[in-house]
């Protein structure tokens, strides 16, 4: 399907149906990285992205404004949601075929920088400043020593609120940073009030993150250094079980997600709240077009606990079989270094991690809140969980996939937990 944006034409990738085998074997690094480059040969640079209808537009003016600035490369750019991207970037990585530059995401950093699938960025280091990044959050992109990747920014966990919703509705606003059942009941509340016209929210049981989070704030992690995972079948079971009050009239049905997705139910006005992280601030603004989202602290049961983390997963990688690993530098560190890139997207993308590209972002409005955020949560903030391991991505969306089955009264939690104990079983060898 084609959209026009700013004058533009994108491509939005369909969403692919089935399951793709990611075929890593043995890609070769690009034969011409660190060769002479060419400022006037005319070159076009597959680039590819997930996300919504405002991230495209963001990405448009910022491709307008490189284009200008280097006007012998051309940027052909795509995108989809996040399911249907990685499932395309399975089928390409099995036919060699990864777009030039691609945004990227921490949680598959194993999986292709281990079969050389990815640009060791330190290759064309004369035309990206790795110097913009402080230590920690340059490291989220390397394995082993080597730079295969570079965070956009990085962001928090967060429950967002519409504040018309919440108002129409007669309801208290979620203070945020209460238990999770408390959470569960002020839920309850929004739904009653509005006759279930409004939803309080959605099932938190679902996401992985949430599942993170109780596990960090009792001290542990999803997966260890050695590459198992950080729970149990018991643990994993009591989890999803604990969505079970949510799940019985409280947050939204399922089968309404699936019938308005990919636009989420806050999205679509459909709930007053949502968890997700702090960089979608300015998306749920364009989706649900409301005038303010107010952004509180998560739930937590432990007291003090370490449950949040600077999460610098939104990266931008080269693919190893790039023809032009120069021309794709100079627009990777565009989009990840440069004050045209903090000017359009602001705290979009999270955080800025560069100090350049935070010097073109001005801190006001939504950037603003963002940054007010993560200050207000900053007594949470923990250390970095481990690298994902290998085939973490996929363990992600089968949790997703999972957690929407048993909304949807498909599958038993025991069923659940078993079949997620088997694909990683599966997976993690």
């Amino acid at each position: 399907m084609f959209t026009r944006k700013n004058g533009r034409h994108w491509l939005t990738a369909a969403a692919i149906t089935g399951a793709a085998a990611l075929a890593l074997t043995g890609c070769s690094g690009a034969g011409d990285a660190g060769g002479e480059y060419d400022p006037e040969a005319e070159v076009t640079l597959n680039f590819t992205w997930w996300g919504n209808d405002d991230r495209a537009d963001r990405y448009g003016q910022l491709i307008e404004a490189f284009e200008a600035e280097h006007p012998n490369i051309t940027i052909d750019g795509t995108f989809t949601d996040f399911p249907s991207y990685w499932e395309k970037r399975k089928t390409e990585a099995a036919g060699g075929g990864l777009p030039d530059v691609w945004q990227f995401s921490d949680s598959y950093l194993r999986e292709y920088a281990e079969p050389g699938l990815l640009l060791d960025l330190e290759t064309v280091g004369d035309y990206i400043d790795f110097d913009a990044f402080d230590d920690g959050l340059k490291q989220t992109g390397q394995l082993e020593g080597t730079q295969y990747s570079l965070p956009t920014g990085y962001s928090a966990w967060a429950v967002f609120l519409n504040d018309q919703l919440i108002a129409d509705a007669g309801v208290e606003p979620y203070e945020g940073g209460t238990s999770y059942d408390e959470y569960t009941e002020w839920m309850a509340e929004v739904t009653e009030a509005t006759g279930g016209e409004v939803y309080g929210g959605t099932d938190m049981t679902q996401r992985i993150q949430t599942f993170e989070n109780v596990l960090r704030a009792q001290g542990g992690n999803l997966y260890t250094e050695d590459g198992e995972l950080g729970f149990t079948e018991d643990e994993l079971a009591d989890f999803w079980n604990s969505g079970a009050e949510a799940r019985d009239g409280v947050a939204i049905p399922q089968q309404q997600l699936e019938e308005i997705a990919p636009i989420s139910g806050f999205g679509s006005n459909r709930t007053a709240s949502e968890a997700s992280w702090s960089n979608f601030l300015g998306g749920y603004l364009a989706d649900s077009g409301a005038e303010s989202v107010t952004m509180v602290a998560p739930p937590i049961d432990e007291a003090g606990g370490k449950d949040l983390y600077r999460q610098a997963g939104l990266q931008m990688a080269i693919s190893a079989d790039t023809e032009h690993p120069e021309a794709a530098a100079l627009w990777l560190d565009f989009v990840v270094n440069s004050e045209e890139a903090g000017e359009v997207f602001g705290t979009t993308l999270g955080f800025p991690a560069s100090e350049t590209k935070l010097a073109g972002t001005t801190l006001e409005g939504v950037d603003a809140q963002v940054a007010d955020y993560l200050d207000s949560v900053a007594d949470r903030i923990g250390d970095a969980p481990p690298v994902p391991v290998v085939g973490y991505g996929s363990l992600e969306q089968t949790f997703w996939d999972l957690g929407k089955s048993i909304g949807l009264g498909a599958i038993t939690v025991d069923e659940a937990v078993d079949q997620f104990f088997t694909e990683a079983n599966v997976i993690l060898g």
